[in-house]
């Protein structure tokens, strides 16, 4: 062979590895090409991925799940039963997400959650053992309030019309299925044959955080039921100890809330009403007899004292049938803890003040010097 023939065949070669490295570069152009691609495609999925993942899984939600966090949980497992339960769109995330915020000090205990719950409220929750949201609006009742009057404020504040939150609080079946549900606190008493309202002072006054815009009706009286049930239970044990049940206290605390005009009254007050019964004495509060009436008046006449009615304390002894409003806190702790005293009378004078008195000549006394 040829000089000339070995020059071509080598610049052919050389040819050919040049075109092979040009076919590789374009490969390597269009894998490249075709990798950044997919990362910025796979990068703005997982974006968007995250960043819904951080969202509520419906915020237009309603509904109550009930969760169950084991005492010992971890975040990792704590995150996987808020995923299973639909409450969080992605375990990770949200452990990932509690991790960056140095959230981690978790309570054990049950939980009713939404899907409309945010990841800090929900945090926020699992931190302090309760469930934390912002309320569409609240609804504040205080105390002293009867069922009716309870009515009036459930219609102006959720929408629930007085006439069918009534109906709803003393039909006979619902009454049954509440009974069920709270047993601790709603026992046959409530349905004396001489008790008005079955739930007459089983609201318990507090101001009520409601998440959604119209609450039904059964939403509304089983969120205040709630509230009795929790605030009551501190009491039980006392209750038990001392033979007594819930309805004999929200009785006895309902004639304090109606009677006190300052919170130390309430407990001086009780052992008045304690002292008159242990000695088989009318308990004669002005407050029973106006329940009896059914109207309210700014002052009671000797009449009126006479109504022959189970709840008139006048003409009765012991304790009305049921309570006649709704007590709040102070009012049933001072049935619980009263003043030791050896009163057996009180009045109110103008201005509120009550005066206490051990004989009925001393009452006399007070009833010149400050009513009369």
């Amino acid at each position: 062979m040829d000089k000339g023939t070995k020059k071509d065949q080598m610049f052919e070669k050389m040819l050919e590895q040049k075109k092979e490295v040009k076919i590789v570069r374009r490969i390597v152009f269009v894998v490249a090409i075709v990798l950044l691609i997919v990362g910025l495609l796979s990068g703005r999925a997982m974006y968007k991925y995250i960043t819904e993942a951080l969202q509520p899984v419906d915020p237009n939600s309603e509904e109550v799940i009930e969760v169950e966090i084991p005492i010992g949980s971890g975040l990792t497992s704590i995150a996987q039963t808020l995923e299973k339960k639909g409450i969080i769109k992605d375990a990770k995330i949200f452990k990932y997400y509690a991790k960056f915020n140095n959230e981690s000090q978790f309570q054990a205990g049950s939980y009713g959650l939404t899907k409309a719950m945010t990841l800090d409220e929900l945090i926020e929750s699992l931190k302090t053992g309760k469930v934390y949201r912002t309320p569409v609006f609240t609804m504040t009742v205080p105390e002293g309030l009867t069922l009716d009057q309870i009515a009036k404020v459930v219609e102006k504040r959720t929408g629930v019309k007085e006439q069918a939150f009534l109906d709803y609080v003393n039909d006979k079946n619902i009454i049954a299925d509440l009974m069920n549900k709270y047993p601790n606190i709603l026992s046959d008493e409530i349905l004396a044959e001489n008790v008005k309202y079955p739930l007459e002072g089983y609201l318990y006054p507090a101001t009520y955080p409601f998440y959604e815009e119209k609450p039904s009706v059964e939403t509304v009286v089983t969120t205040m039921l709630d509230a009795t049930s929790a605030n009551l239970t501190p009491y039980f044990a006392y209750l038990q100890e001392n033979e007594k049940t819930v309805h004999w206290l929200l009785t006895f605390a309902s004639l304090l809330e109606r009677e006190a005009t300052a919170k130390t009254d309430r407990e001086t007050i009780a052992s008045v009403f304690y002292n008159r019964m242990k000695e088989n004495m009318p308990l004669q509060t002005d407050p029973t007899v106006l329940y009896a009436l059914g109207e309210h008046k700014d002052r009671v006449l000797f009449e009126d004292l006479k109504i022959q009615d189970p709840y008139n304390t006048y003409v009765n002894t012991g304790l009305p049938p049921g309570p006649i409003a709704n007590a709040g806190k102070s009012s049933i702790e001072a049935v619980v803890d009263p003043s030791i005293t050896d009163y057996f009378y009180f009045l109110a004078d103008a201005e509120g003040n009550n005066h206490f008195a051990k004989t009925y000549d001393e009452h006399l006394k007070n009833r010149a010097k400050y009513i009369d």
